[in-house]
């Protein structure tokens, strides 16, 4: 286990089965002392998080995940340890929900265009007063049976070349970063391999995050193999990265992937939390 810290997951605020006091519970339960809730693009939950927190033997970590592209890819960092109250990441941020706004109206009316209605009214619900992410119209076509699954929605209907996605410009990769360092948070590379892009692009966007002052990366993640762990641990050698590990959970419904849950940082990897 990685020593109690697990710095990636998500709750209600954004697309979490638990609310974020539900999250810090179960955390505590699986042997977590360190926890960064990182919800998309919001940090409405951290609030709730830390009263919940103040109550076990559980640190809060603040933190954010940020929706960037770069190059025409979409890509996701992780903001930890940041002010929650800072003006600047709060007007970015503002600035993505209202695009990720946008985009659910959009991928309601495509999804209509293929007769599947009423799906905007049905994860306006869902979400309530938390972010409207891709998950909430997952869930949706799960629930009214276009798709088995949340992963096989996901293929079916919510990825490039299908008729619910909705291509959309995120923050740009400086302007994500700058956000991250006026609230005084360290940017981490969330899930550096689960980008569908080769080795040679992955490559070219560190160079790119490290001059833009980018700090870590995430070496473990929930369900990364051995030999995934290693290759991460490579890149934070080479473009001398601090180590991170975070589960990025989102739902007990999904049981491979589970608070805490997490390998060690492989020798050599200078721990994130150490300049938290």
């Amino acid at each position: 286990m990685s020593s109690g810290y697990d710095l990636h997951s998500h709750s209600t605020a954004s697309d979490g089965a638990l609310s974020p006091a539900e999250l810090v519970r179960r955390a505590a339960s699986h042997g977590v002392r360190h926890l960064a809730l990182t919800d998309h693009d919001t940090v409405s939950g951290i609030a709730a998080a830390r009263r919940a927190a103040g109550e076990l033997n559980l640190e809060l970590i603040p933190g954010v995940e940020i929706s960037v592209t770069w190059e025409k890819k979409c890509f996701h960092v992780i903001g930890l340890g940041v002010d929650p109250a800072c003006e600047v990441l709060n007007r970015g941020l503002a600035e993505l929900q209202r695009l990720r706004d946008q985009r659910a109206e959009r991928m309601a009316a495509d999804l209509e265009k293929h007769g599947i209605d009423g799906s905007l009214e049905a994860v306006r619900d869902m979400a309530g007063d938390g972010m409207i992410t891709r998950t909430h119209f997952a869930r949706f076509l799960v629930a009214r049976h276009y798709a088995p699954s949340v992963a096989d929605a996901f293929e079916r209907y919510l990825v490039r070349g299908k008729p619910g996605y909705v291509a959309t410009r995120w923050a740009a990769l400086e302007q994500a970063l700058e956000w991250i360092r006026e609230a005084g948070g360290i940017a981490v590379l969330a899930h550096p391999l689960r980008y569908r892009i080769t080795a040679s692009w992955l490559r070219r966007f560190l160079t790119a995050f490290r001059s833009a002052g980018g700090r870590g990366i995430e070496v473990v993640s929930g369900n990364s193999t051995v030999e995934q762990v290693a290759t991460c641990a490579d890149y934070a050698r080479r473009y001398r990265l601090l180590g991170s590990v975070g589960s990025d959970f989102h739902d007990p419904a999904f049981p491979w992937i589970e608070l805490g849950r997490l390998a060690p940082l492989p020798p050599g990897v200078e721990p994130v939390w150490q300049a938290l």
